[in-house]
């Protein structure tokens, strides 16, 4: 994310933390999701990680933020952190659930990627205690050409964990885990999945405006969802899902006009509208037999605030990912206990 697009951001969080929403639906940014028992659990972007849980998918409650001490790989990362831990992924191995998150300085790539655990997601268990495992990697100005924040991890199928990560500067990486998945392996093995190329027709060019990898797998093919073009800029901004597939978890992943993701290829999956000019940093998932498309829209009728929307996911004969462009509209989270 280049200092431009961070200072929206920035003031996106702002608009987040103060704006009274119109509606009663979920503000929610870079969400991710995951199932206990019979509770959905919603995580984004926000102070100490925002939380919502559901039972049906559509009414939630909001929860209070997940990590309510500061991680101390926070500070010692980034020194200038503005309070609000990005991007979450969120997995559960070894019978403990992993929450991965990004700290970042705006307009560098002074970022880092934190993971904490528990035993439990339900915040009235006696059980429920994060316990934070540190730094996982970190990215460094002049030393690093790539940014350490968007975190996603997929186990391969040797059981081995891969994670996926980056926005903007020279793409998005995906490299091997160490068991504990606390650490890149060693020796270490790290892969290129997706880049665009500079833009030199904005003012100042930008590198190439690629985010929030997941990488589902679905049949043969392991999906690689990321996002193209500008998030955070009101009713200018582009935000919109891709996507290409490899039979390998490493790529190369190639569109539907097999274009490599690496050299800017990425088949659109969904785009915004007048009423949600745009949307993104998505993720997907499979609960009882149907697969889910997961992400953030901003809505043009409420101060382009980030809604939460959930959309069925579907295949055509190809094996590629289908989604009704109609559900943007017709999915409407409620937030059962708004304040």
């Amino acid at each position: 994310m280049n200092t431009k697009s961070s200072l929206l951001f920035l003031s996106l969080i702002s608009c987040i933390s103060m704006a009274t929403p119109k509606t009663d639906q979920v503000v929610a940014h870079d969400p991710v999701m995951i199932k206990e028992g019979d509770k959905f659990y919603v995580f984004c972007t926000g102070p100490g990680i925002t939380a919502f849980s559901s039972t049906n998918l559509k009414d939630w409650k909001s929860l209070e933020p997940t990590l309510k001490q500061e991680p101390a790989m926070v500070k010692q990362v980034v020194q200038e952190f503005a309070g609000h831990l990005w991007a979450p992924d969120i997995q559960f191995h070894n019978n403990q659930y992993y929450l991965y998150y990004s700290a970042s300085a705006f307009g560098k790539n002074t970022s880092g990627i934190g993971v904490s655990v528990n035993k439990t997601l339900d915040p009235t268990s006696p059980d429920y205690q994060w316990q934070e495992l540190g730094s996982v990697i970190q990215s460094v100005p002049k030393r690093d050409d790539w940014n350490a924040i968007d975190p996603h991890i997929i186990q391969d199928d040797k059981g081995v964990a891969w994670m996926s990560f980056g926005s903007f500067w020279s793409g998005l990486k995906i490299f091997k885990l160490n068991e504990a998945r606390t650490k890149p392996a060693e020796p270490q093995e790290w892969h290129e999945i997706s880049e665009r190329p500079r833009m030199e027709n904005v003012s100042p060019p930008q590198t190439g405006a690629v985010e929030a990898p997941f990488i589902f797998k679905k049949g043969e093919y392991y999906y690689l969802f990321v996002s193209f073009d500008l998030c955070c800029r009101g009713k200018d901004s582009n935000y919109n899902i891709r996507v290409g597939r490899s039979k390998n978890l490493t790529g190369p992943y190639l569109d539907k006009d097999n274009i490599d993701m690496r050299k800017g290829g990425g088949s659109l999956v969904l785009a915004g509208n007048a009423d949600w000019p745009g949307l993104g940093h998505n993720s997907v998932y499979h609960f009882d037999g149907k697969d889910y498309l997961v992400f953030h829209a901003y809505d043009a009728h409420d101060n382009y605030l980030p809604k939460l929307k959930i959309l069925d996911l579907k295949w055509d004969k190809n094996q590629w990912p289908v989604v009704d462009a109609k559900g943007l509209s017709l999915y409407r989270s409620r937030l059962i206990n708004k304040q």
